[in-house]
């Protein structure tokens, strides 16, 4: 039982600490758009479509990674990500305009960041992991990622105050090339690993390797793969609309951009707990359910931040609350796709996934300028929030998922 130990846990560990430095960068850039509109000029609405196009374009590169990884293996992915994370933060100080905007952070960054993201990671540790972990390696993974959060937000932060978001941006720059030598353990092609084949009896519908347009094809077909886009679309808008306007929301409240980096960082902490926490139910629940669950929390939380004074406690509750779904939607969502078609094309279905979550995000960042433009407030971007999230939550319920099948290694 602890053969396969070292077998996968130094790829989840090196996907893990990949996830921490592209997703803490990511979601960080709400930070900016306060100081970008201060320094250049540009207007709340430029910035946002920036950083729209860069939620759009994250998840249009997911799945041409990773059938790219599928192909070819994840190392050269990942190194050509790392770069051109790296390009996009470095000019993106040199192009302060509404375009060099566009191209640097909404282009180059995106597909970096994309490229050193979910569907590639997951899916590399993927083929190597045992049906009945890969919940909670998922889990672990999407862990990583929250950590980036956590301590990108408030470094972020400080950057930006003592020296700049010139500065800041090139800081992040640098760090993005920490994601180099991670990709070393994360290079190897997969074939139709033993793993696959070994865990078909429990939970895998598809060991073998039927090609990748044929898979395509049966994915297509099926209602399941198709509700999870729909939730996946509403989790994208929440979340874009949530870190690149929660700043600017409570700087509209007269609170300090302190209040933000906490706000951000507290998100990234209590996900952590909440990824671990849903790959480790995944194992014992059905994912659907959890899903659903999620999703509906989403709804209730946000109604009682309506309710609630905007005080920094609020803020730090809201997003505490938030937090522990933030980012757990993704093990769950990963994990019915390897019950439903198998781990073999795992990075390409999941990164189909992935993009139906950033069409979704690319509304929430780029309606949101939209709103604090030509309303003034945020109000009905909440209201349509609480809306998708039920409608995600009752999407989630018809899926096609078996009960998970009991085993003493999920002990």
């Amino acid at each position: 039982m602890t053969v396969a130990t070292p077998r996968y846990w130094p790829l989840v560990l090196a996907a893990t600490a990949t996830l921490l430095v592209t997703m803490g960068i990511r979601q960080s850039l709400g930070l900016y758009v306060q100081p970008i509109a201060l320094d250049t000029g540009l207007g709340i609405v430029a910035i946002s479509f920036a950083l729209a196009i860069g939620q759009l374009v994250w998840g249009v590169v997911q799945p041409a990674f990773g059938a790219w990884a599928d192909q070819c293996g994840s190392g050269r992915v990942l190194v050509v990500g790392g770069l051109l994370l790296c390009a996009g933060l470095a000019l993106a100080p040199t192009m302060a305009s509404g375009w060099g905007l566009v191209l640097t952070l909404g282009v180059l960054s995106a597909a970096g960041a994309g490229a050193g993201s979910f569907s590639v990671l997951i899916g590399a540790s993927a083929g190597a992991t045992p049906a009945h972990k890969r919940s909670m390696t998922a889990g672990v993974i999407n862990a990583g990622g929250s950590a980036g959060q956590f301590v990108f937000a408030p470094l972020t932060q400080a950057i930006i105050s003592a020296f700049g978001w010139m500065a800041a941006m090139w800081a992040m720059a640098l760090a993005a090339l920490a994601t180099l030598p991670l990709a070393w353990p994360l290079r190897r092609k997969r074939h139709g690993t033993p793993a696959s084949k070994a865990t078909a009896n429990v939970g895998d519908a598809a060991a073998q390797d039927i090609g990748l347009r044929a898979q395509l094809r049966i994915a297509a077909r099926d209602r399941s793969y198709w509700c999870l886009h729909i939730g996946f679309f509403t989790c994208g808008f929440h979340i874009a609309f949530l870190v690149t306007h929660l700043p600017t929301e409570i700087a509209m409240c007269g609170l300090s951009d302190q209040v933000s980096a906490i706000s951000l960082a507290l998100i990234g902490l209590c996900n952590i707990a909440g990824s671990l926490a849903v790959g480790w139910l995944g194992q014992r629940y059905r994912m659907k359910s959890l899903l659903a669950l999620m999703y509906a929390s989403r709804a209730l939380l946000v109604g009682v931040y309506l309710l609630s004074p905007p005080t920094p406690t609020t803020f730090y509750l809201f997003a505490a609350g938030l937090g522990a779904t933030w980012l757990a939607t993704v093990p769950p969502t990963a994990g019915i796709i390897g019950k439903l078609f198998g781990p073999r094309y795992l990075a390409t279905l999941f990164g189909f996934t992935l993009l139906s979550h950033q069409v979704g995000g690319f509304f929430g960042a780029w309606l949101g300028g939209l709103a604090i433009a030509h309303l003034g407030d945020y109000t009905w971007m909440w209201y349509a929030d609480i809306v998708l999230a039920l409608l995600a939550a009752a999407f989630n319920l018809p899926i096609r998922e078996a009960r998970p099948v009991a085993s003493p290694a999920t002990a």
